[in-house]
């Protein structure tokens, strides 16, 4: 039986796509399985079956493509068209928006790569490792500008009266869209359960590492542990510390039970022996503080190994990670492994940046339900009120989630609501905005008698 060129295309569309994600996870599971073993090797306190879920993420991410294609072609007719032309702009504005990032970010770091010895391969790894953070942030701009100008085309060409002319509503119509805006939120949830915020925190080990400069993990690190009674400061953390790479610049304060100084250990480098479970202190300077009398200082020859401390280098340097560059699994380790330490440690960054990993990828959800009833128009008259308050309501979406986060994570609101605070409200303002487009009442109407005509 001969097929048709657009069943044709239809059929090989999936077929090729599936094909490909099959090759790109080939390609990436067999690292991205070595990565999680190595971490659970390293910190053994961490979240083993949120990492282990890791590959089965990135593995879903390279088949998304194909389940899309699969929607497309089980689609109709309308909703193929109006796809079509959704995804051709949305790729030029994705592209568009990319080009003018990648030079305002290379200007700003254009001095870094020059220190470097390769230029093009210090860029080609700087920018190759931030991808996932990159489509992560560039997204929902894509989502926005290619909406506004889709719909309006449609509108201004009036297919959209057209069609709702045959009965389709204006949710009917965007459907597709939706569509979109629901798998691109699927995208950026893969995205950012581990992958786009650990890029974001490299980018700076990159440079260092280009230009030949020491790497670290973390600086000046302060841990507390309140059952032993010692505070730890770590001045360095090297790369592959958890693999027994010694700590730099050490200081160990021991209190007794009364809160006053009883040692303090000073060592230019501590090394932590796992198979032992044993610290061995290299150069180590000892302050011997006894009530009433002055501190004695010791200056060893010899290391000073610990037999009994059960501080672990992956326990020490949690304090020192930054909440903002942690995905779910190390967050859930995070906060599993200082459970009731609440006093010497805050959670509440750390609780907000979880939820708020979920609550990111629905931001090109919301941006959807506010641009698509906003871009349609049935008259010249109303198109640049509609476009200029989409555009408003997503730059205040931007604000109040910068501004909810920092309230979240000062608890000054609760963690979970400073991270869903935007995409509880601006989705509401995007579902009342749908229900006066389908009333026949767009919401520019209702701004315009706020503002009388004194002429009238």
């Amino acid at each position: 039986m001969n097929l048709s060129r657009p069943t044709f295309i239809r059929i090989l569309l999936p077929l090729v796509l599936t094909v490909l994600g099959a090759v790109v996870c080939l390609l990436l599971l067999p690292g991205e399985t070595a990565a999680v073993q190595s971490q659970l090797t390293g910190f053994p306190d961490s979240d083993v079956s949120a990492h282990l879920f890791r590959p089965t993420i990135l593995a879903g991410m390279c088949f998304l493509p194909a389940l899309a294609a699969v929607a497309y072609s089980l689609s109709g007719t309308l909703d193929r068209y109006i796809a079509r032309q959704f995804l051709g702009i949305f790729a030029i504005c994705l592209a568009a928006l990319f080009a003018i990032w990648l030079l305002m970010d290379v200007q700003d770091n254009i001095s870094e790569f020059l220190e470097s010895g390769n230029v093009p391969l210090t860029m080609l790894n700087f920018y190759s490792a931030r991808s996932s953070a990159i489509i992560l942030f560039l997204l929902p701009y894509a989502l926005l500008l290619s909406l506004l100008y889709s719909l309006g085309k449609f509108s201004s060409s009036r297919e959209i009266v057209a069609v709702v002319q045959t009965g389709r509503s204006v949710p009917r119509i965007t459907a597709p869209l939706i569509a979109a805006g629901l798998f691109c939120t699927l995208l950026c949830t893969g995205l950012n359960y581990h992958w786009a915020p650990t890029a974001e925190g490299r980018k700076d080990e990159i440079l260092d590492a280009a230009r030949g400069k020491d790497i670290t993990q973390a600086k000046d690190v302060l841990y507390r542990n309140a059952e032993a009674r010692r505070l730890w400061m770590v001045g360095k953390f090297p790369p592959n510390y958890e693999k027994g790479a010694p700590l730099l610049d050490v200081e160990v304060t021991t209190t007794r039970a009364d809160h006053s100084l009883e040692s303090r250990l000073t060592a230019s480098r501590a090394l932590w022996d796992r198979s032992k479970q044993t610290w061995t202190f290299e150069n180590p300077t000892i302050g011997l503080f006894q009530p009433g009398m002055p501190p004695e200082f010791i200056q060893s020859t010899t290391p000073v190994v610990h037999t009994d401390w059960k501080e672990t280098p992956w326990q020490i340097i949690k304090p020192g990670l930054s909440s903002n560059f942690l995905g779910v699994p190390d967050l859930n380790g995070w906060l599993r492994a200082n459970a009731g330490n609440e006093v010497s440690l805050n959670p509440a960054p750390y609780l907000t940046q979880w939820h708020y990993r979920w609550a990111l990828p629905f931001t090109c959800l919301v941006t959807v339900l506010l641009a698509a009833p906003l871009a349609i128009h049935f008259s010249r008259r109303g198109a640049g009120g509609g476009i200029f308050l989409a555009v408003v309501l997503s730059a205040l979406m931007l604000l109040v989630s910068s501004i909810s986060l920092v309230l979240g994570e000062s608890l000054i609101l609760p963690p979970a609501l400073g991270a869903w605070l935007p995409n509880i409200l601006f989705g509401a303002v995007g579902f009342y905005l749908f229900q006066r487009r389908l009333a026949g009442r767009p919401i520019y109407q209702r701004i315009r008698a706020l503002f009388p005509d004194d002429n009238a």
